[in-house]
């Protein structure tokens, strides 16, 4: 995770109350990070600004969304939805992590980390769309039943593989960094000759436990080997996914690759993905990305 979640007018959008807030939940995310790295209580000092930081965040989507409505925005639907998938899954998501491991430095990593890189990407992509600086990015959104049986499908796998139930952080991840992470980019290609790319993100915790179940030895350190098993646990949580979807037989894997945490988020400023999920499985976070051809 950054260090500094430093203002610069890169993430102006042109309507100074909206920017207003935009810098001060940067200052709030700011001072959460020097807390966090306070030795001395800095965790509980954490835990109040968290409550402050998703006071303010909701009620600054309260106010940006009055102001679409006022000037009658077009995607204001699909904006509405990013920012309930923040108010009512990131959040508590987050929120539950931090409660049952009593505000770990890992989950406040982890709650920082995602909702950084959440203001982030949200700001200079979403935000800006809203004054035409740029295009929205979530052109379509995936509420519908489709959405529920992906989920559904990924929850079974991770059940399948790791023995872990899972929770739903996001249904709209923007590759936000939780920490550090396998990250592997394999390419699929139809029969009728169509692409399509899906990212598995493994957090090491998640991919260190499931390596040392199966040598049934402790594994404390990301070497070739527990490498080489991760990319094998991603392509077979992609080979389960699309069973449970009745797609196995309809794609070929035509490349398979590891990518770097930069890498990885720079794919997700270039293109636009169909499904982006996050989950928590009490063990470590993992994350599915799919961009369709």
């Amino acid at each position: 995770m950054a260090k500094e979640a430093a203002w610069n007018k890169q993430f102006n959008i042109g309507v100074d109350s909206i920017d207003h807030a935009h810098q001060k939940l940067f200052s709030i995310v700011r001072r959460l990070i020097h807390l966090s790295n306070e030795e001395d209580n800095g965790q509980w000092a954490c835990a109040e600004g968290i409550k402050y930081l998703k006071s303010y965040a909701i009620e600054h989507f309260t106010d940006e969304e009055a102001y679409m409505q006022s000037i009658h925005y077009q995607g204001y639907e699909v904006h509405k939805h990013l920012h309930d998938d923040m108010r009512y899954k990131t959040l508590p998501a987050l929120e539950k992590d931090l409660s049952e491991s009593q505000y770990s430095q890992e989950a406040i990593q982890h709650f920082l980390g995602i909702c950084l890189g959440w203001l982030t990407a949200h700001i200079m992509v979403e935000d800006r769309a809203i004054t035409g600086k740029v295009p929205n990015k979530w052109k379509k959104d995936h509420t519908s039943a489709d959405m529920a049986v992906l989920e559904n499908a990924l929850a079974d796998t991770i059940q399948e593989i790791f023995q872990l139930q899972t929770d739903i952080v996001s249904e709209h991840y923007n590759g936000e960094n939780f920490g550090n992470s396998v990250i592997d980019r394999m390419t699929f290609l139809s029969k009728e000759g169509k692409r399509t790319q899906i990212f598995v993100v493994l957090e090491e915790s998640l991919v260190l436990r499931a390596v040392s179940a199966m040598l049934n030895m402790p594994l404390k350190k990301m070497d070739k080997l527990v490498l080489n098993a991760a990319r094998q646990l991603a392509f077979h949580i992609t080979d389960q996914v699309g069973a449970h979807c009745r797609l196995s037989s309809q794609y070929q894997l035509i490349s398979n690759h590891l990518m770097t945490a930069e890498q990885f988020q720079q794919a997700f400023y270039a293109e636009y993905f169909d499904y982006s999920l996050l989950f928590n499985t009490g063990s470590g976070y993992f994350a599915f990305s799919i961009k369709l051809a």
